[in-house]
């Protein structure tokens, strides 16, 4: 149905129902968000029948544009974009796919890692909203809001895009992404997330994440745990795909920290790339460069050059991703909403803004949020409260917010948890507030011009933070 890309990166024609962007973003909100529903007796059983019909009456877009598709417990939405961005710095425009949205929807559909505009934007879903009749009649249901976005993004590369960076939303084998017959799959890691979705176990989970996995594919593989990554190689070696281990055949050689980022050097299978500067903080940022080094080099089948690499990286940023603003006091915003994620903003922390037990001058705060069916307790426990001399409880405007006398509950519990991974005996000062702006107020009156706030625990709040200050490029 779509000629490719054209000159000027947008298709050659739209047309549709939707008369302007309110109508488009109304119309979308009009359809179940599982989103909101994650985890709860209302979340329908897993079916590629939708999304494969309305693929079919699109004319099958997601085989037109070649593909990596990346799928992961965490690191995969900046694994994607800095994918997309060295595909750029190659000459190629690159059309992601990402979810959540962090400031507008228009984010979850990019090329080059600029979200459409709004008349683009209405256009993508005005030409999906027009075939939608025919899904409801063949499938006798609507599609949800996640199979239209993914369509709407599909449909819009195949004419906009050379190359696709598709974000897998959640697992991989169900998900409305796995339409897609990438040429790369890329799993970042295999947690203990969506345990009573994707689970039980750890290995369902790997199971759930293997079924991205084509026939003939090239397999980037970030999970080291011996029992998960051979669950990986079994589908692989059924698929008849390559699998790239990480440890194995890529990883990071070695990393420093520097101002303003860290000096990595990264090894893949056709090369080696030393001493990167990278200006994002954190192990687990180099680990994702390494990533996204491997995944691109495997799509090209070839060692990137080194000042791709440098121009990719130049100035790369990821929102809500240990995001460091310069206020008084410092806010850094970091959208980590599990133990893991936690882990890594702790390790980040203490590396970057030296906030361990030997740094006593200036008042550190933490504000949380977490949403269901995420565990508050465990994420506080792997964060390490101890280190913060408040923390402040809220909740972002979402259905499956806690309320914040829930996370503060949690908050005690972790803080007379055994073992507090921090190393510290603080005993925080716990206050309650009713959503975010209230939030980031005391927290920033706390902490002094002098001190520190750091809010984390969903991406909603990270990015409710974010607005709060002004940070929105649309």
């Amino acid at each position: 149905m779509n000629p490719g890309p054209s000159d000027t990166g947008q298709p050659a024609s739209a047309a549709g129902p939707l008369r302007d962007y309110e109508a488009a973003v109304d119309w979308l909100d009009s359809h179940i968000d599982l989103e909101r529903l994650l985890g709860s007796p209302e979340a329908t059983p897993p079916t590629l029948d939708r999304m494969w019909t309305l693929m079919g009456v699109l004319g099958d877009p997601q085989d037109s544009v070649p593909a990596i598709h990346i799928t992961g417990t965490n690191g995969k939405g900046s694994t994607a974009r800095l994918a997309a961005a060295l595909l750029g710095a190659c000459g190629l425009a690159a059309g992601s796919y990402t979810s959540p949205h962090i400031n507008r929807v228009n984010d979850r559909i990019a090329v080059a890692n600029e979200p459409l505009d709004d008349d683009s934007f209405t256009m993508a879903v005005s030409e999906v909203a027009v075939f939608e009749p025919m899904v409801i009649e063949r499938c006798g249901e609507r599609p949800n809001y996640f199979e239209v976005m993914a369509a709407a993004a599909f449909n819009w590369f195949a004419s906009a895009a050379h190359v696709n960076v598709i974000e897998v939303g959640m697992g991989g084998r169900w998900d409305a992404t796995n339409v897609v017959d990438a040429a790369v799959a890329v799993i970042t890691n295999v947690g203990a997330d969506h345990l009573e979705i994707i689970g039980p176990t750890l290995a369902d989970v790997a199971q759930e994440k293997a079924g991205i996995i084509s026939a003939g594919a090239t397999v980037v593989c970030g999970e080291t745990a011996p029992e998960l990554s051979d669950i990986v190689a079994v589908a692989a070696m059924e698929a008849g795909a390559e699998l790239w281990r990480r440890g194995v055949d890529w990883d990071v050689a070695e990393r420093w920290p520097a101002v303003g980022g860290q000096l990595v050097t990264v090894r893949t299978p056709l090369g080696e790339h030393a001493e990167l500067f990278v200006p994002l903080h954190g192990a687990h940022q180099a680990t994702n460069v390494a990533t996204a080094i491997s995944s691109v080099e495997a799509f090209f089948g070839r060692s990137l050059d080194e000042d791709v690499i440098a121009a990719a990286l130049d100035g790369v940023s990821l929102p809500a991703r240990f995001e460091i603003f310069a206020r008084q006091p410092t806010v850094v915003i970091d959208g980590a909403h599990n133990p893991a994620g936690a882990v890594a903003l702790r390790d980040t922390l203490a590396e970057s803004l030296l906030v361990d037990s030997d740094r006593t001058d200036g008042v550190r705060v933490l504000v949380i949020g977490t949403n269901r069916p995420h565990d508050p307790a465990a994420f506080c426990e792997a964060l390490g409260l101890g280190q913060f001399d408040a923390v402040v409880a809220t909740a972002a405007d979402w259905p499956r917010a806690l309320p914040p006398a829930e996370i503060a509950a949690a908050v005690e519990v972790a803080l007379g948890a055994d073992g507090d991974a921090s190393g510290h005996r603080r005993s925080p000062e716990i206050i309650n507030t009713a959503n975010v702006p209230e939030a980031v107020q005391a927290a920033s009156e706390r902490a002094g011009s002098d001190g520190i706030v750091v809010v984390s625990g969903s991406l909603y709040v990270a990015a409710a933070a974010r607005r709060l200050l002004g940070v929105d490029p649309h």
